[in-house]
């Protein structure tokens, strides 16, 4: 695949970009092979310059935030990556914050907290990034991105930039707009209340406290392996099946949490599809449920 044009664009706005690049770096879960080209927009110019060579050129591309909920094998195409760049935050009297698609969620929890600003104290320690959480719509213990986004700022397929309301991204369980269309997300602003900053501490210290104790967070995983199914939970189903603990290869199903499936060490993209599918063919035998996985997996 001839990548000329992109590595103009990326020589142009001076960014980062590599050739045969091995995304193992850049997942939670530590697995990844290789994608052709590997670029680091740094403006949103940038950004929109690479979309349109690669639609033009029919060039398969990727967006990857911090790789929290992704499992990738290997990629024939340009992964653009959103990251530190496209990492500013602001504050407002109205008590909204703007974020960048690529800063980290818990940073904006932080900061929402030093502002006395209330209402993401539940989404404090998911491990990805605001666009990479407001695509998934991310959520833990009862809340969702969709309780607190207000709007975001988006490229969309005709290269424009364009603000899209909370009510447009039709978000659901870990689901939106964005998973079905060619839209970018540039930044997010999200609508909070103001709280008593002793109280918002104290609920992320309680929700940090029940992530330590019962997620494994010493080892590499992409987070929750699958969605919750209809009237129940993966992890109950996967452990009623006796598959705690069970391994392939350097992956193993948590034995702290069954819902997690994570890299014991070594593990390939093989290892954790062969026993995903294990999962899902053992609890639809045992339990009539067909799980689905929550993670996005790219081998293409």
């Amino acid at each position: 695949m001839d990548y000329i044009n992109l590595e103009n664009v990326c020589k142009k706005y001076k960014c980062e970009f590599k050739r045969d690049y091995t995304l193992s770096g850049n997942t939670t879960m530590k697995i990844g092979g290789e994608c052709g080209m590997f670029a680091e927009p740094n403006s949103e110019e940038c950004l929109a310059e690479l979309l349109k060579v690669c639609r033009v050129e029919n060039i398969p591309y990727f967006i990857l935030g911090k790789g929290s909920n992704v499992l990738i094998n290997k990629f024939h195409g340009v992964v653009i990556h959103i990251g530190k760049k496209f990492g500013n935050i602001s504050y407002e009297p109205d008590n909204t914050i703007t974020a960048g698609a690529g800063l980290s969620l818990a940073t904006v929890c932080g900061f929402a907290l030093e502002h006395s600003l209330t209402g993401m104290e539940n989404l404090w320690g998911i491990p990805g990034s605001v666009g990479g959480a407001l695509f998934m719509n991310a959520g833990a213990f009862g809340s969702e991105m969709k309780d607190v986004v207000k709007c975001a700022r988006c490229i969309d397929k005709d290269g424009r930039i364009v603000e899209v309301s909370a009510s447009e991204m039709a978000l659901s369980y870990r689901h939106s707009v964005f998973c079905d269309n060619e839209m970018v997300i540039l930044s997010v602003t999200f609508a909070l209340s103001e709280g008593d900053k002793s109280a918002i501490a104290a609920r992320e210290d309680e929700v940090m406290k029940k992530r330590r104790t019962k997620q494994p967070l010493e080892f590499p995983s992409c987070g929750s392996t699958f969605k919750r199914p209809e009237n129940g939970f993966a992890a109950a189903l996967i452990e009623e099946c006796g598959l705690k603990g069970c391994s392939i290869g350097g992956a193993q199903v948590s034995e702290k949490h069954s819902g997690f499936v994570i890299n014991k060490g070594g593990a390939t993209f093989e290892d954790v599809m062969e026993l995903v599918s294990h999962i899902k063919s053992v609890v639809k035998d045992k339990k009539g449920v067909e799980l689905e996985c929550e993670m996005l997996i790219i081998d293409r």
